[in-house]
């Protein structure tokens, strides 16, 4: 089965085929989302929070997010793989950004890479697209740039505030991307730049409006009780149904059922009752 490319990607805003991007951080998680349809799949520097347990993502190394690229890319077959740029992987040049985004395509196995900022990241997109490496912009809530925008906060909700999400989408478009985030901005702003832009646009907390949407996988698993920001809808409940097997599983150890004769072998190498 062919991997969806960029041009893919474009031409399906192009057909009003909404996008599915999910993220994955593991093979056996990628494998499953691969199956399910998902058309993108991020490996996203959110693997600090939810894999690391960090409190934001500023501390996601570029060795880390190839490691894990690598990983998600041996579980897919038809979904397009692409990679966050962590924090200082890319801010210091264009040139910085090439040779980061080179190290994701060559050692992460990345299709795309994705980066946060608009106006002030237009340099390192293009310096990446000339390359020949797709980019995926980021807009509005940029959670590297947490420490500045006061937390973790909804982006875009005075008119100046919506003037600069506006000239950033735009400068992402400029300088070359294919694809485009807007995270945690009003769903009108959100809807008004889908129809300007020509690119995708990506949502995660901006709306139905967008071309497509984007959940972290262990959100929309309900993995994790605690986080429950407005934006996600839990799709399953696995927290519960995953401690529930680790309790049977304790239980039986404990009380001596595990492993039974059908989980055992005798000298020959086969299970006791015939089994290979």
């Amino acid at each position: 089965m062919p991997r969806l490319t960029a041009p893919d990607i474009l031409k399906m805003k192009a057909s009003g085929e909404k996008i599915a991007m999910v993220t994955a951080y593991d093979v056996a998680m990628a494998r499953l989302l691969d199956r399910a349809g998902a058309d993108m799949v991020l490996v996203g520097d959110s693997l600090g929070m939810v894999v690391q347990g960090e409190e934001n993502t500023l501390r996601v190394t570029l060795d880390e997010m190839a490691y894990h690229g690598r990983a998600v890319n041996r579980g897919l077959e038809r979904a397009h793989l692409t990679i966050d740029l962590p924090f200082m992987s890319y801010q210091l040049s264009p040139t910085q950004a090439l040779q980061s985004a080179g190290k994701l395509v060559q050692d992460g196995r990345a299709q795309s890479v994705k980066l946060e900022g608009g106006v002030r990241s237009a340099g390192a997109i293009r310096a990446c697209v000339e390359a020949g490496i797709p980019v995926v912009g980021h807009v509005g809530l940029t959670p590297q740039s947490v420490h500045a925008m006061g937390g973790f906060k909804v982006q875009g909700r005075d008119e100046a505030a919506a003037r600069r999400i506006r000239d950033d989408a735009l400068a992402v478009e400029d300088a070359g991307a294919f694809c485009i985030v807007f995270e945690m901005i009003p769903s009108a702003l959100a809807a008004e730049l889908s129809a300007t832009l020509a690119i995708p646009t990506i949502g995660i907390g901006a709306g139905a409006g967008c071309d497509g949407q984007v959940l972290v996988c262990n959100d929309l698993l309900g993995m994790d009780e605690r986080f429950m920001p407005r934006f996600v809808k839990r799709f399953a409940e696995l927290a519960a149904t995953i401690e529930d097997a680790g309790r049977a599983y304790v239980a039986e150890v404990k009380g001596g059922s595990f492993p039974g004769p059908e989980h055992t072998f005798d000298s020959s190498g086969r299970v006791y009752g015939g089994g290979k």
